[in-house]
Order: C-alpha cells, then structure tokens, then sequence
C-alpha cells in the first residue's frame, strides 16, 4: 500500500490509514520499522502515530537514550527506538532488545538496518521517500 502526503496536516489521516492497514492484517504484529533516510521524518509519523493509538506521553527521538518507553490512558507500554548510533548488533544484544520485541508491546524501530539479523519475521515496515515537495509511505507487511 502506498500513501502520498505533502504537508504535516496531513499526518493525522496519514496515521490513521498506517494503524489500519496494519490492523487489517492477517497476523497483525507489534514490531512497526521505520525506514527512510535521515531526515525523512521518521520520528515525526512515529508522533503522529502514537497519538492516534492514544499514548499520553511526550514522543521524542531516542537518539541517544537509543530506546524511550511511552505509555496509553490504559498504561500499556510501547517502546520507541533508534538504532542509529549502534555499531554492531552485539550493542542491541546487550541492552536487551529480546524483553522488548518479544514483549506484545507495540515496538517502534528507526535504524532497524543497524540489527538486520534480529529483527522478528513478522513485523510493519513503513518505508518515507522523499520528493521534491512531497512524501510517499510504503506500508508492507511481513510474516
């Protein structure tokens, strides 16, 4: 599926349409991959997202924390990451990435190309390309 927006008005739409196409799937799966260069507004759509799912707490990027947890009204857990300053997938190891993917907890993945090899079969990849003066999001869902 692809979606096709120009402006940050649009984001709200935009994640309505991510969290059904996700819900629409056969096996539905907690494990959301955000992939697109930097820039490309990853955290960004991640915001807008978790404010449709209904999270109270304030989303930034974890660029150096490399993980934040958020919580819903209901205080179920998700987990924000970004793996762009890991140098190997041995730092993911360490840190635990098992209790967190594992976990039903929704897990939102920037960098997910720095942990190739541990990233569960099934999982949302939300591919941002940029254009000149809009963004397409490519929704694929693996199993």
């Amino acid at each position: 599926m692809q979606i096709t927006y120009r402006e940050l008005a649009e984001l709200e739409e935009v994640a309505e349409k991510i969290i059904d196409f996700a819900q629409s799937q056969a096996k539905p799966s907690n494990i959301w991959v955000f992939d697109g260069e930097m820039a490309a507004g990853k955290t960004t759509l991640i915001k807008a997202i978790g404010q449709k799912m209904g999270i109270i707490d304030t989303i930034q990027s974890p660029t150096y924390s490399i993980v934040n947890e958020y919580q819903d009204a209901d205080g179920e857990a998700y987990y924000h990451f970004d793996f762009y300053r890991l140098k190997n997938e041995t730092e993911a190891l360490d840190m635990g990435y098992e209790e967190y993917f594992y976990d039903k907890s929704y897990c939102f993945i920037e960098w997910a190309s720095k942990i190739p090899h541990l990233i569960p079969d099934n999982y949302l990849k939300i591919a941002i390309i940029l254009h000149q003066d809009y963004r397409v999001i490519e929704l694929t869902h693996f199993e």
